[in-house]
Order: structure tokens, then C-alpha cells, then sequence
């Protein structure tokens, strides 16, 4: 196989759409991949869409015709077959090559391969993609279709097979793009092509078992067609047989390259250390061939042990395929119990208490994300205790590079198929781009070993039921086929290793609503929207899909981007850049009760920021205090696809926000949670909770502690937790019941840990205005802050991102008795003003919002 890379240098133009087109009715340079409005902002011609209110004045870009351009010379390799080959069209494309139309597209979320040696010359040759406008598309394809079927927010994305939340989202901007947004070029190629492999995992005693799974294509087959990865293979045809051609599968510990490192677990030698091979003949364009490996390396979620990764290598005549696989089995128990039905993911046979997020893209402009940008929302991921991301379904199936990267951290992937928020259609102008895209995202997603549930979609199920559509849906389609029949049948096809489930949220029984707190997964929405964050205690949940409670970016990310003077929460820009419906409001009512009014813009900020970690901490102790029936929880969401005011954990910039430190912290292996009583004779418990892959067993030592230091009552008792469990304590009414709820509070300290109660709210503390010292010291890369408490010191966090954006801090929301330090060290930053570092602003408390 010859590759002639097309990437790189071409022109784009506006071919018809606004007037603000004109701009760029010239062909200016374009870079492959790419999307058109990176192009325009290198050109010059197009405001930042980030900032200030350019995301109304950029809107045209969207409702255009573009056109990529580029000649290449062609001096033809001798081979059989020449294909274009092109990953990624995003997204109505009419491709032609030296004048004549190659094909078009539809669907951004697959990949197609045209046969064009017909149609390639020697020397130079004019390669022309033309996008229509998704925009005024989407709309025309949804009244072409007998109009609009329900979706949310205000383009009908559910139209095309296009990435949903490029149209905007309740938390994204919407910047509708087109462009070739993944590699293209020209493949060369004779005799057989490796089209697919599957290389499916299981375990068999301390045997592994690989099975791989091989279409093959034939140069001879000919004809002009397009095939998606993971459908039937295309057969020989004009003559052309498989005779004597067979494929070989090579397995191997795998090995990181010297000097590399988080590449996976090596096995041992001895253990699943040695290569085996197979062969099969091919037959009808496929072959099968089962590996055995003895005593394997089995592969294991973070926490519960390695992850040891296997290469493969697949040899079909001159062919070459290549990939890792981790030995391991996964299933997911949903059967009815005594209290409904669980929703339990067990790894190995070994249950998994989920800790997780959903994954949204990280970015708006998918071609800026890079496999380091991953790697860091990855590891924010890891540093939070998490073992598992579910990549939502509004989104994109994501670059291996997060999927790599969470095979050699041992973080769990649940994948959603790419359908949300949404009915779509399941008449032939749409179902013949969902079966192929589907096809072909479980084919090539199929190696990793950190994928463990396909999921067929985001709230669709629960719209239909809960959300008003059954009326406009009378007679027509809407995806149930989808996810109830198609998605499962080409998952029990193609990789029948792994759960699935027709969406989420979902109760796995036919008489529920979706939504059913005792069965299945759910969605918890109606705090934030509605309800105060305490009424999360009102649920019994056995699993959390999505729950989450918004806050502002850093001070530095919000202000980069928002320029309203005076700076205000009802500001235009700051609206702009808060995609929530009444999304202020609705931060100014979760504050109340809890936090005094904010006195200024910096307070806002800041208690804005404090409240979303404290819903959000008390959201996941009380699920968790839960276990063993409540089995896990998925926070909404980990990350941001622009700067704005959102529920991500982690803003645009990669700075950590305070309810990143509260996730930290209640999503610890070992927890222990101060709960009301689980009995009418108790008033408070303490739940020891251990999601770890051992028992967990010690002292844990509980005081009742006045503000300044004062012990007042205390007490002690043993534990021991076994894997998957909690052990509930009620407290004495000594240790319970405060004198003074303003003024202390209960220090309890665990087997692998410290957590502190406080009695009463922010709002309701006699905190001290200033209830601590500090010691600032220069470093080469920054600066380390010891603050020494005084008081009681509730919440300590430091933004040093306010001094220099680009500083970073290693810890937060740290809670100190008097007589206790804790040193935050600042990063990145080298040089910074270190005297700032310790100002009302930078330096924040809780009582620093009390005047």
C-alpha cells in the first residue's frame, strides 16, 4: 500500500451564500485538515468567533457554499487499484477530480474511498470539494422530509449526519462548520487490501483469546463503489479469487519505545509474554483466525489493577494492519432485583463503582485538538479519581488518541452513538448514512480495551416519553428503530464482546418511563433547573448518568473573552458567552441560602465558582453514600469546547476550577461522607465508602471543633469495607448535634483520609474575615504559598491564573483548623508577581465573601 498524502496547502473560497461572504469570494490559503473558519481567521478575515459577541457577526459562515481547491502532480506508482481515500468530510461534499464528480457525501462521522485511476492523469491534476452550506441544509433537508422533527435548540442538526453541537448547545457556540476535517490522499494498492479488522478479546480460564476478524478486498473486484469500514466485504468479481491468500495475525507483548512513557502495562515475562501466531486461508473476502494466549496479562480498569497491552499485526499479501488489544471481559447487569434493577458494570467478573464524566469535544474547532491537547483532558480526568469518561452523543466518535490514551491509563470509555436531544428519521435518505457510519465506528473502536459500553443514545427515549414529542410524532419515525433494533443488531454483529444499551437515560424495561430512579441509569436535571442542590438527597438512584450544576471559567478565561465595561453578570458579552436558558438567573438562585449575595463582580465570580463545587460535592457523596445500590455517577461534564460559562469541571483554557478540587475529593477510592441519619434514632452518620480494588479497614476518629481550634467532643471506632461496599456509623448525639451550628464544625479522618462537616451554611458562619497567615517563596517555575490557619479556614483556593494566566496551581478548596498549613505550589508561571499572590482576589476563603 502506497499512501500519497494530500494534505497539507489549498485554496478555499466562498462560492455562494450572505453578503459577508464576499469576503472571501477570493481563494485564500487553506490548510488540510482544517475547517473554514480557521482558514478565515489565519487569512485575517474573520474576528476571533471566540471572542466578545463575534459568534453573531461570524454566523454567515455557515449559511455559505465553500469550495477547497489544490493541484497535485501524479506520476502513477505501478498497482492495480488507485483510490482517493478521504477520512473525514465535513460535511455535504461534491468531490471532482480534473473536472469530472467523483462522488458526494453526507455524513461527517465516516470515512469513504473512491476508486479514481479512470479519472487521475500524469502530471498536474485539479482535486475540487465543494460544501453546501449545513445551515440553510439542514433546514431544507428537514422540510424536504416532511418538516421539522423535534430537536433542541435552534437548528434542525438532527437532519444530517453532522456533529450536533457545532449547531450550538446549551453550553456551546454555535459555529456551523464545513471543511475536510480529517487527512485525505490517494491510496495505491495491487493484489488484496486489508479493508477491516476486528480483533475481539476474551478470557478463558488464565487463557486469553483473541479472535480477529479480517475483510479483505480485492484489486480485481473493480467498479466505482464506496465501502464503509466494517461492512460486508466486497468479493471478488471480473475473475480476480482469493486463491492461496491468507491472512496472518501476529500478537506480542506490547513494548514502549525507549524513552516513551504511558504506554500501557508490559507484560511480564512468562505471563502472556511470548508472541503467538495464526494464520487462515481467506474466504468470500474474510478470514478468522482465534489466537490462544496462555496465562495472559489481564488488562484492568484503573485502580483495580495493570493495564497490560498486546500488538497485533495483521499480514494479508502485501498488507499490513496494526493495533493493540488488553485481555479482558465486560458485561453489564441490569437484572431486576428486590429494589428494581442495577445498572452494574463488572470488568473481569469484578464489579466497578463508576467514578466518571461525560466527554463533550474539546474543542469547537475539531481540527484544533491535538493528541497532547487529549492527553491533558485525560489526565485532568485520572488527577480527579475517575475511571471512566462516556463520550456523549452529541459530539463526534472521538480520534483514537483519547481512546489510546484510556487503554493505558485503565480509563473506561462509554460510548455513545452519535444521535442526542433529538427524533431522526429512519427512512432511507437518512438510514443509509446512519447504517455505514454505525458500522464502522464499532469496527474501528472495536481494539480498545477501555471501551465498555455502546450506548444508542442521549435522551431521546426519555423526549419521546417525558418531553411532549409522542404528539407531533403521530405517524412518523423518530430513531426508536434505531436503537431498539438496527444499533444492537450491527453490535451482536460485529462486536458482540460488549453491553449495549438503547440509550440514556434507560430503565431496561418496556413499562418504565426511561427515567426511573430505581432502574437503570438516570438524568438528574431538575436541580439546576428548578430545585435547590440538597434536593439531590431526594433521589435513590442506582446510577447517575448526568448530573451537574454550572459555574464561570477562571477569571483569566472569562476575561479574555468578555470585555463588558463594567464587567457584570447581566453584562451583553458575559450573555453571550452563557448558553444556559436564564443560565444567571438560574446561578443567582443556586447560590441563595447557601452564600451571602455577592457585593461585587469578584464576589460573584468567585462564589459563582464556590457554590458549583459545593453542589456538586454534596451531589456525589450522597449518590455514593449509596453503595452498594446506587453503583456509580457520570458528572456533567468534564470539559468545554470554547470559554464559557458552563458545568464543565475543567474550562477551554485547561484551568482546573474550583469544583474540580470538590470531584477530587468525593470521587476518592476511600471515601468518607458525613450523611443524615439513616435511622430515626440518628441524626448523622458517617459512610465510609470504598470503590478500591482491596478492602479497606482502620480507625476513624471523629471531633466536634469549635472555629478556633477547641475540641469539644470526640470519638473513635474501627471499620473495615469490603470492594463495592459502604459501612454506615451513626454518630452520638455528643458528636451530632452542635452547640453553636455557626461556629464548628466535625473533623472526621478515615482509613485514607480527612473530610470536614461543616454544620451550617456560608451564608449562616461566623467565618473570620481573615483567618490565616501566609509565606510566599519564589520557585523557578513559580512560586509556593504556605497559608497557616488562624481560624477556621473554610474552602482556601488560589487563582493564580488572575496574576498570569498561564500560572496553574496544584490544589484547592482546602479546609484548615487553626495550627494546620497547606502549600499551594503555582507552576508555569516563572517569574510572577509572587507579592499578588496572596491579595483578597487571588487568595480566596469562603469567609472571604462575608462583609
Amino acid at each position: 500500500m502506497e499512501r500519497t498524502t494530500l494534505d497539507g496547502t489549498w485554496t478555499v473560497e466562498a462560492v455562494r451564500g450572505p453578503a459577508a461572504a464576499d469576503v472571501a469570494s477570493t481563494p485564500i490559503e487553506a490548510v488540510v485538515p482544517g475547517v473554514v473558519h480557521t482558514d478565515l481567521l489565519r487569512a485575517g478575515l474573520i474576528p476571533d468567533p471566540f471572542d466578545g459577541d463575534n459568534e453573531a457577526a461570524t454566523q454567515w459562515i455557515g449559511d455559505t457554499v465553500w469550495r477547497w481547491r489544490r493541484t497535485f502532480e501524479w506520476h502513477a506508482p505501478a498497482a492495480e487499484r488507485h483510490d482517493l481515500v478521504a477520512d473525514g468530510l465535513d460535511t455535504l461534499a461534491t468531490i471532482e477530480l480534473n473536472g469530472i464528480v467523483v462522488a458526494t457525501t453526507a455524513n461527517q462521522h465516516r470515512s469513504y474511498r473512491f476508486p479514481v485511476a479512470h479519472l487521475l492523469r500524469e502530471g498536474t491534476n485539479d482535486l475540487v470539494v465543494t460544501f453546501d452550506a449545513p445551515v440553510p441544509a439542514a433546514e431544507r433537508l428537514s422540510e424536504l422530509h416532511g418538516g421539522e422533527l423535534p430537536h433542541v435548540n435552534h437548528h434542525p442538526y438532527n437532519a444530517l449526519r453532522k456533529n450536533a453541537s457545532n449547531f450550538g448547545w446549551d453550553w456551546g457556540i454555535d459555529v456551523a462548520t464545513s471543511g475536510i476535517w480529517k487527512s485525505i490522499g490517494i491510496e495505491s494498492w495491487s493484489g488484496a487490501r486489508i479493508a477491516s479488522v476486528r480483533p475481539l478479546v476474551d478470557l478463558d480460564g488464565t487463557d486469553g483469546v483473541l479472535t480477529a476478524h479480517v475483510d479483505v478486498e480485492l484489486a480485481g473486484s473493480g467498479g466505482r463503489f464506496t465501502q464503509a469500514i466494517g461492512s460486508a466485504p466486497v468479493t471478488a468479481a471480473g475473475g480476480a479469487d482469493t486463491a492461496g491468500l491468507e491472512a496472518r495475525v501476529t500478537l506480542a507483548p506490547h513494548r514502549a519505545a525507549a524513552g516513551t512513557a504511558g504506554s500501557g502495562t508490559e507484560p511480564p515475562v512468562g505471563t502472556g509474554g511470548d508472541t503467538v501466531v495464526g494464520s487462515r486461508r481467506v474466504e468470500d473476502g474474510s478470514a478468522t483466525v482465534r489466537l490462544v494466549v496462555p496465562e495472559v496479562a489481564v488488562w484492568w480498569p484503573r485502580g483495580e489493577g495493570d493495564q497490560p497491552l498486546y500488538d497485533v499485526r495483521v499480514e494479508v499479501g502485501d498488507d499490513v494492519w496494526s493495533g493493540r488489544v488488553g485481555f479482558r471481559t465486560v458485561t453489564l447487569d441490569t437484572a431486576a432485583d428486590a429494589g428494581g434493577a442495577p445498572f452494574l458494570l463488572r470488568v473481569n467478573d469484578r464489579p466497578v463503582m463508576v467514578r466518571g464524566a461525560n466527554w463533550i469535544p474539546d474543542h469547537a474547532f475539531l481540527t484544533e485538538m491535538t493528541r497532547e491537547r487529549y492527553h491533558r483532558r485525560i489526565d485532568d480526568a485520572v488527577d480527579a479519581n475517575m475511571n471512566l469518561l462516556r463520550v456523549w452523543g452529541g459530539g463526534i466518535y472521538e480520534s483514537d488518541d483519547l481512546y489510546d490514551r484510556c487503554d493505558e491509563l485503565g480509563v473506561l470509555v462509554w460510548q455513545d452513538f452519535l444521535f442526542a436531544c433529538a427524533a431522526y428519521a429512519e427512512e432511507p435518505w437518512l438510514r443509509d448514512e446512519v447504517e455505514p457510519e454505525v458500522r464502522e465506528a464499532v469496527t474501528r473502536l472495536s481494539p480498545h480495551p477501555s471501551l465498555v459500553v455502546w450506548n444508542g443514545n442521549n435522551e431521546n427515549l426519555v423526549a419521546y416519553a417525558e418531553w411532549g414529542w409522542r404528539a407531533s410524532l403521530v405517524g412518523r419515525t423518530w430513531g426508536n428503530g434505531y436503537y431498539r433494533d438496527l444499533f444492537p443488531a450491527v453490535v451482536a454483529e460485529l462486536d458482540p464482546t460488549r453491553p449495549y444499551t438503547p440509550g440514556s437515560p434507560f430503565s431496561f424495561d418496556e413499562y418504565l418511563t426511561p427515567n426511573d430512579e430505581r432502574n437503570g441509569s438516570v438524568h438528574i436535571w431538575d436541580v439546576w433547573n428548578r430545585l435547590d442542590y440538597r434536593a439531590y438527597a431526594d433521589w435513590q438512584p442506582r446510577f447517575v448518568a448526568e448530573f451537574g450544576f454550572q459555574g464561570p471559567p477562571a477569571w483569566s478565561t472569562l476575561t479574555a473573552v468578555v470585555h463588558d465595561e463594567p464587567l457584570d453578570p447581566d453584562g451583553h458579552e458575559m450573555l453571550v458567552h452563557q448558553k444556559a436558558d436564564q443560565g444567571n438567573r438560574k446561578l443567582a438562585d443556586g447560590m441563595r441560602g447557601h452564600l451571602p449575595e455577592p457585593a461585587s463582580i469578584e464576589d460573584w465570580h468567585f462564589a459563582a465558582q464556590l457554590n458549583q463545587a459545593h453542589a456538586i460535592r454534596f451531589g456525589m457523596e450522597w449518590f455514593r453514600s449509596r453503595t452498594p445500590d446506587n453503583t456509580g455517577t457520570v458528572v456533567w461534564q468534564l470539559n468545554d469546547d470554547w470559554p464559557v460559562v458552563s458545568w464543565a469541571l475543567v474550562d477551554h483554557a485547561g484551568i482546573r476550577k474550583p469544583v474540580w478540587y470538590a470531584v477530587r475529593q468525593a470521587y476518592q477510592p476511600v471515601l468518607v461522607t458525613v450523611q443524615p441519619g439513616g435511622s430515626e434514632s440518628s441524626v448523622l452518620d458517617v459512610v465510609v465508602v470504598n470503590a478500591s480494588g482491596a478492602a479497606a479497614e482502620g480507625q476513624v476518629d471523629v471531633a466536634r471543633v469549635s472555629f478556633d481550634g477547641t475540641v469539644l467532643a470526640s470519638g473513635s471506632f474501627p471499620v473495615t469495607v469490603g470492594t463495592a461496599d459502604a459501612t454506615r456509623v451513626a454518630l452520638p448525639a455528643t458528636l451530632a448535634a452542635p452547640e453553636d451550628p455557626a461556629s464548628e464544625v466535625l473533623v472526621v479522618t478515615g482509613p485514607l483520609g480527612r473530610t470536614v462537616h461543616d454544620f451550617a451554611e456560608v451564608v449562616d458562619q461566623a467565618l473570620e474575615p481573615t483567618p490565616f497567615t501566609t509565606a510566599v517563596e519564589p520557585t523557578a517555575d513559580g512560586a509556593r504559598v504556605t497559608v497557616t490557619a488562624t481560624s477556621y479556614a473554610r474552602d482556601v483556593s488560589l487563582f493564580p491564573d488572575r496574576v498570569d494566566a498561564v500560572a496553574r496551581v496544584d490544589d484547592g478548596l482546602v479546609s484548615l483548623l487553626p495550627g494546620e498549613s497547606v502549600t499551594f505550589t503555582v507552576t508555569d508561571a516563572p517569574g510572577i508577581d509572587t507579592g499578588a499572590l496572596t491579595t483578597r482576589e487571588v487568595l480566596r476563603h469562603a469567609g472571604s465573601l462575608l462583609r
